[in-house]
């Protein structure tokens, strides 16, 4: 069953002639079901982009939305549920792995590479929203079949960011413990039944991922999706509290775009990133809330413009 949101972006995808096929391609044995879109009047193969979402979240929430809009200007484009997300396989689910993550992007990116009837092998991009902004960044390190990145409000956490966002050191040891604990139990049966979750966002659990009340995700006619069960598997904190993507920048050899607000999420993780590039990053300031990123029809159109001219430029 589609949400209102998707349901309106379905017929907007409609209108605007774009096609959308549904794949299913592996990732490490995993199969990952995803929608490879394209303009109808393709008749050839295009650049292809892999198009990943935030943290927690399956596709409908926000990659169908940028994919299928990159599309309508030009682009083949994939956006996919990541292991133990969604329509995906994948024994523990709602698991945030940044490492599972990054290999799935770069799943993905194979996939489009072996497309020759749809995308240009030779010319591939990846733009990732919010969190995965920073998987997309890991996989770019070792993937040279990337050849450029769209951030688009991008969450980029370093151990700074990560003690003010949780609460301070106490406030991330005390996940830390509850994770050792979540994968104690886990691991004494190996039952994905056994796994501990808290709510993804909610503001009546202080251990929840995002303990706040978030109209986004908790309201059906934008994030609040069907396919979203609003949860996030307690023994992943470690995984993603050490994860460190500004410290990746230096690696990162392709040309990126940076399309952010002051008033989104942890602009100065961005920042930072920019900052430690080897070659200057695209860095494109505008207004707005983190949320208006996801699906505010305004902040996505001119992210998309901005990310369909970036790669045009350099694939």
């Amino acid at each position: 069953m589609s949400s209102p949101a998707h349901t309106r972006d379905e017929a907007r995808r409609r209108a605007d002639g774009v096609t959308a096929e549904a794949v299913v391609f592996p990732a490490a044995g995993t199969p990952l079901a995803g929608v490879l879109y394209r303009p109808g009047d393709a008749t050839g193969p295009l650049p292809g982009v892999v198009v990943t979402g935030t943290w927690t979240s399956v596709r409908e929430q926000m990659a169908d939305r940028y994919a299928a809009r990159l599309a309508a200007r030009g682009y083949a484009t994939l956006a996919f549920d990541h292991t133990g997300y969604g329509a995906s396989g994948g024994a523990l689910r709602d698991y945030e792995s940044p490492a599972l993550k990054a290999r799935d992007i770069s799943a993905a990116v194979g996939f489009l590479a072996q497309r020759p009837d749809a995308v240009d092998a030779a010319r591939l991009a990846a733009l990732g929203v919010c969190a995965s902004a920073g998987y997309t960044a890991s996989n770019a390190v070792a993937d040279p079949r990337v050849r450029a990145l769209a951030l688009v409000a991008p969450w980029l956490h370093d151990a700074d960011v990560v003690a003010e966002a949780y609460g301070g050191p106490d406030g991330v040891a005390e996940r830390m413990r509850a994770a050792a604990l979540a994968r104690s139990r886990y691991e004494a049966t190996g039952d994905p039944g056994d796994v501990e979750y808290v709510p993804a966002v909610g503001a009546g659990d202080p251990l929840a991922a995002m303990p706040f009340d978030l109209d986004f995700y908790q309201d059906p006619q934008r994030g609040g999706v069907p396919a979203w069960p609003n949860r996030f598997a307690v023994m992943a904190w470690p995984g993603w509290l050490t994860y460190d993507p500004v410290a990746l920048a230096p690696r990162v050899r392709q040309p990126v775009l940076v399309v952010h607000s002051e008033q989104g999420a942890i602009p100065a993780g961005a920042h930072r990133f920019a900052d430690a590039l080897p070659a200057p990053a695209t860095v494109e300031w505008r207004d707005g809330t983190q949320f208006d990123f996801y699906d505010g029809d305004t902040h996505v159109d001119d992210a998309v413009d901005r990310a369909a001219a970036h790669f045009a430029a350099h694939l």
